[in-house]
């Protein structure tokens, strides 16, 4: 491989990087241990739905944990409810939005803040980037607001959302492989040595390529906040205090979402300049993410059909 030629602020020297070839320096026994603390947390029965800025005027419907929801703007605000008419069971996400309340498509009942029988809205978060929904059946001690990882306090953010026929705890156990990055991202990852690794994280110092051999060195912790979250914080170099958040959301049984929030920043004088562009710079970070996401998405379905398979083999 070519020497990379760096550019950025430059980072502490590390020790000199292990010559064992990743498969040999991967610790599946720590992921695995890892990736265990992890799902033992409590979510507080909160799930990422989606990005803020893709709720409008219409309803829209979300299937949650099994469970068809709705989300539309009521009069106080983005509401969330079951998609389902306390009348006959109609879609409400089929229907319309008139002064803040749900309007169903086969018979005009009207729905609102109030409850309706056994139909009621669902406690809702909106933390500014992504609109989280509380759901009290899912067997997690509810709280009043979902565990928000630490944020920048200026950033340009950008989300992507993809689904995956695995589970969410399969797309955490992606994340805390960072050893694959090279190998599987060549087009994103050009170096990658781990600085640290406790019980429950792990940081490493990663080059991520930017043009040809043209790389910027970073170092980036990864943790996981709950059963269905994984955070990459930049914590050296250029950019510290960027944050990653990946969400896992399920479905149902055999799929979930994938929500990843990218909160980019920097301390350089020059951040005030770039941050009226966000708009242009969105969507380039967003198929950046998207490209590396649509190979994690394989690696994560991968992982549950060999799990699947392990687990049939042992029950058999």
């Amino acid at each position: 491989m070519s020497e990379l030629i760096l550019f950025g602020r430059p980072l502490p020297a590390l020790p000199p990087a292990s010559t064992l070839p990743a498969w040999q320096q991967a610790e599946p026994r720590w992921m695995a241990s890892a990736l265990q603390i992890a799902l033992g947390r409590s979510g507080g029965g909160w799930f990422v739905v989606d990005e803020r800025r893709r709720f409008g005027v219409e309803p829209r419907r979300y299937r949650i944990d099994a469970r068809d929801l709705v989300f539309w703007r009521g009069a106080n605000g983005l509401m969330a409810a079951p998609d389902v008419c306390p009348h006959m069971g109609a879609s409400l996400a089929a229907g319309c939005v008139r002064q803040g309340r749900l309007v169903c498509p086969w018979h005009g009942m009207e729905l609102g803040d109030k409850p309706q029988g056994s139909w009621r809205p669902l406690p809702l978060h909106d933390d500014g980037v992504l609109v989280w929904v509380r759901l009290d059946d899912a067997g997690e001690a509810p709280t009043e607001r979902p565990c928000l990882p630490l944020r920048p306090a200026r950033y340009i953010d950008a989300v992507v959302r993809l689904e995956a026929r695995c589970r969410p705890e399969d797309l955490l156990a992606n994340r805390l492989d960072p050893w694959h990055g090279v190998h599987y991202h060549p087009h994103t990852f050009r170096r990658l040595q781990v600085v640290e690794r406790r019980d429950d994280e792990i940081t490493v110092r990663v080059a991520f390529a930017v043009l040809g051999r043209l790389a910027v060195e970073v170092d980036a912790r990864f943790h996981c906040p709950d059963p269905r979250t994984i955070v990459m914080t930049i914590v050296g170099g250029d950019g510290a205090g960027s944050v990653v958040e990946t969400h896992a959301t399920p479905i149902d049984d055999t799929r979930c979402a994938v929500i990843e929030a990218t909160l980019a920043t920097s301390d350089r004088p020059q951040m005030k300049y770039v941050l009226p562009l966000a708009r242009w710079a969105r969507p380039w970070l967003e198929r950046r993410a998207a490209r590396l996401w649509v190979e994690d998405v394989a690696y994560a379905e991968r992982r549950r059909v060999v799990l699947d398979a392990q687990s049939r083999v042992a029950s058999g």
